[in-house]
């Protein structure tokens, strides 16, 4: 059954659906399937492979949202604290309400929102990309957009009041501030002390050794003609923050070692890194009566497409949760999530069953690219 596998991959890219793809899947004894196609690089003769280092971007925030689960086990952290208590500066933000001609036009917010609502995208907080309210108010402002690295986002207006919508938004780089100063640790010294180093992921920071970005999968921007080509987008090398929610770098190999700990309750190969209990409230509804949005239509065409998964979804600690079984994919009560360009993960506890496909370009999600992903995953759980 693996070729089935293979050849999903093989025709994505000879279909130029995408520029590349590696795909990877474990269960609780290691792992069980490993493929790529395509290069490295559009043009190139290099190929993409387990081994090649990709921006996980999102895929970060699992990984930042278990840094703060480790704080709250060890009783430096309250999920029901206010965000101002560990950092002031939070107070200092206001709702967005729309615009006076080119002036925001704000009001206090009216409750003071919780490190939980951090971890939930349930303060208020959005991203531009899905929020033509912040997309005119970075504008009116000269505030840059989050990819900046710069410490000016964190000005950015809620536009709603806390717990009164889930809201995707730049929350878990709020998050990645309060564990900085809950621990009094940096969150990449926190992040690699905590998770990387224990998990034995070697080759997963915020910033790429040069020998790390000579394996890089750059950013592939599609011609109007419909071919791939390499582009210049970078993140930002020298950033005044480690970005909570999209900061990463890492590898297919290295990111399947942090779902298999999920997979497995907490704990790899004899290394616990969570308890089974806050694992178990990572993969619950936390959101309760909310809803993850069944359609979030796109502001800005150039980052994603719409995104439309339809009902039927909760948010957990860090991770989309399907409340029903996928027709010969994953089970109800996974937990998934996804990175700005194109890689995605999900992790079964049920079936027992982990998996992730990258790729690497813009924009996030046009279907060609979902139904390759459907297609893996529905090709992985036939061959089980």
């Amino acid at each position: 059954m693996t070729s089935s596998i293979d050849q999903v991959l093989q025709r994505a890219v000879a279909s130029g659906a995408v520029p590349n793809a590696v795909a990877i899947a474990a269960d609780r004894n290691g792992v069980i399937y490993e493929g790529a196609a395509g290069p490295r690089e559009a043009g190139g003769s290099d190929p993409v492979g387990p081994g090649s280092h990709f921006r996980i971007m999102s895929m970060t925030k699992m990984v930042a949202t278990v840094a703060a689960l480790q704080l709250v086990e060890r009783g430096h952290l309250e999920l029901d604290a206010p965000i101002d208590h560990y950092r002031p500066e939070w107070a200092d933000l206001q709702v967005l309400e729309g615009f006076d001609g080119d002036t925001p036009k704000l009001r206090p917010a009216a409750s003071r929102a919780t490190v939980k609502q951090l971890i939930t995208h349930t303060t208020g907080l959005g991203y531009w990309f899905w929020n033509a309210d912040l997309v005119r108010w970075e504008r009116s402002t000269g505030t840059p957009n989050v990819l900046s690295g710069s410490n000016a986002i964190f000005t950015a207006p809620l536009t709603a009041d806390p717990g009164t919508v889930f809201q995707y938004g730049i929350n878990t780089d709020w998050l990645g501030k309060v564990v900085e100063a809950a621990s009094g640790t940096g969150l990449d010294v926190l992040v690699k002390e905590n998770i990387t180093a224990p998990l034995g992921m070697d080759d997963t920071a915020f910033l790429m050794s040069p020998e790390q970005r000579a394996n890089a999968v750059p950013i592939h921007l599609k011609g109007e003609d419909g071919s791939w080509a390499p582009s210049e987008i970078e993140l930002n090398q020298s950033p005044d923050y480690y970005a909570g929610g999209h900061g990463l770098y890492s590898t297919p190999w290295d990111y399947l070692r942090f779902q298999r700990m999920l997979l497995s309750d907490g704990t790899l190969e004899g290394t616990q890194i969570l308890s089974k209990q806050t694992v178990d409230a990572a993969f619950t509804n936390q959101i309760g009566a909310l809803d993850f949005p069944a359609s979030i239509p796109t502001v800005d065409p150039s980052a994603t497409h719409d995104f439309n998964l339809g009902p039927g979804y909760k948010w957990g600690y860090g991770l989309l949760l399907n409340t029903r079984d996928l027709p010969g994919m994953r089970r109800a009560g996974s937990g998934a999530w996804a990175g700005l360009c194109n890689t995605h993960f999900w992790v079964d506890r049920t079936t027992g069953i982990t998996g992730a496909i990258y790729s690497q370009f813009l924009p996030f999600v046009p279907q060609e690219a979902l139904d390759m992903y459907a297609d893996f995953e529905k090709a992985l759980y036939a061959s089980l």
